[in-house]
């Protein structure tokens, strides 16, 4: 019996090797799934790309610790919060995308797969699919489209849509910015020279109220009848903090009109009136016309520059405020630069050391500059020569006027 066991046993042996010879190898699982299907996951339900990332712990808090994210071979760092996919939603914006996947969103070109198929690669729609996929060890975001909008490929599933299809996210919030380009509170020289301007009123009058009449000239392209402007005036200069020459003006709004006849003078009725309108006010259209498909990133040169003004006059600078600086295209600066924000440190006497040899000793403590602390992060939505308008992205402090702007 014993050798009977032995050989049932040599036998076993055999066979188990030959199975394991013959198995195919196994291919290494991939760290994201590959069918171009799959439609993600929506984060936080009905929260936006922007909130999931603050709620989620990704917002800018500075000195940043980079521990408490993925660093690869000194390339975009990823958020450790950052889901492996992501349906866009109404309500979101790049940056908000950006931020939810990397702790810098300005890197965002640097992981974002382009797709050739698709008709402009860089618009994203609700019902769009980001995908988080690392190729050669570097973290990519891949695109599924959600609709047949962009004219390539999507997944179809059996449902009734009940709503329009919606128009391509923004890369910052349109509201942040409209009341300020339709009501502007900052006027460069460019914006000034180009702008139609007040040239009469009906009956010579003075007060101008709702339902009077005003007449305009100067429209570099004919305007249409029912087009709304706003009526504004030009206020004090704004000076360059570092070679001090005007750059720019302060503007009031006074008025807005509806274009009701056209020619040669214009006419135009007044709807509302804020506070009196002078001739010579000049007319801004009331709709936005800055285009915000612009992508964040880093400017190609060294800037330095300074917050030269803020909308609406206030003095402490928070999120989603718009402030003017005094760098420009001239300067390298183009829509969708990322700059970050410098709090200027103060000077401070050293008189530690000073103090046990009396009050005398410390009239001779030298003076020590602080170093600047960063506060924020800024991104240009439009330049001119020597001056640029933006929004502040991220505020860690408050945010003052004459604070510095420099490369992220």
């Amino acid at each position: 019996m014993q050798g009977h066991q032995r050989f049932a046993l040599t036998l076993a042996v055999v066979l188990l090797a030959s199975c394991r010879s013959e198995r195919p190898h196994t291919a290494p699982v991939p760290l994201a799934p590959t069918d171009t299907t799959v439609q993600g996951t929506v984060v936080g339900d009905d929260r936006t790309a922007m909130e999931a990332a603050v709620d989620g712990g990704s917002a800018v808090t500075y000195p940043l610790d980079r521990s408490a994210a993925t660093q690869l071979d000194g390339g975009p760092v990823v958020n450790p919060n950052a889901p492996e996919s992501y349906v866009v939603k109404r309500g979101d914006t790049l940056w908000g995308i950006a931020k939810m996947f990397l702790r810098d969103p300005w890197y965002w070109p640097e992981i974002w797969q382009v797709n050739q198929q698709i008709h402009n690669p860089h618009l994203i729609y609700p019902g769009d699919t980001l995908r988080l996929v690392y190729i050669d060890g570097k973290p990519h975001l891949v695109l599924t489209p959600g609709s047949l909008e962009r004219g390539g490929a999507a997944h179809v599933s059996p449902r009734v849509r009940s709503q329009p299809l919606e128009a391509a996210i923004t890369t910052i919030p349109y509201e942040a910015i409209a009341a300020f380009m339709s009501k502007p509170t900052v006027l460069s020289k460019e914006q000034i020279k180009g702008a139609p301007y007040v040239f009469a009123t009906r009956d010579d009058h003075i007060a101008l109220g709702a339902g009077d009449t005003i007449y305009a000239r100067g429209f570099a392209a004919p305007a249409e009848v029912g087009a709304r402007y706003n009526v504004i005036r030009i206020g004090d200069p704004l000076i360059d903090p570092d070679d001090h020459q005007v750059l720019a003006y302060d503007g009031i709004f006074t008025a807005s009109a509806r274009v009701t006849r056209l020619g040669d003078p214009t006419t135009l009725t007044m709807t509302d009136s804020n506070r009196e309108t002078e001739l010579g006010d000049k007319l801004f259209l009331s709709s936005l016309d800055v285009p915000l498909d612009f992508i964040p990133s880093p400017p190609k040169v060294k800037i330095d520059g300074r917050i030269m003004a803020v909308s609406d006059g206030v003095t402490i600078i928070g999120q989603y405020q718009v402030v003017v600086i005094n760098r420009g295209s001239r300067d390298g600066l183009a829509p969708g630069n990322v700059l970050a924000v410098l709090e200027v440190g103060g000077v401070e006497r050293d008189t530690v050391n000073h103090g046990y040899l009396g009050g005398m000793s410390r009239l001779f403590a030298p003076h020590i500059r602080l170093p600047d602390e960063r506060t924020g992060t800024f991104m240009v939505f439009k330049t001119f020569d020597r001056m640029s308008f933006g929004l502040i992205m991220e505020a860690k402090n408050i945010i003052h006027v004459t604070d510095r702007v420099v490369n992220p």
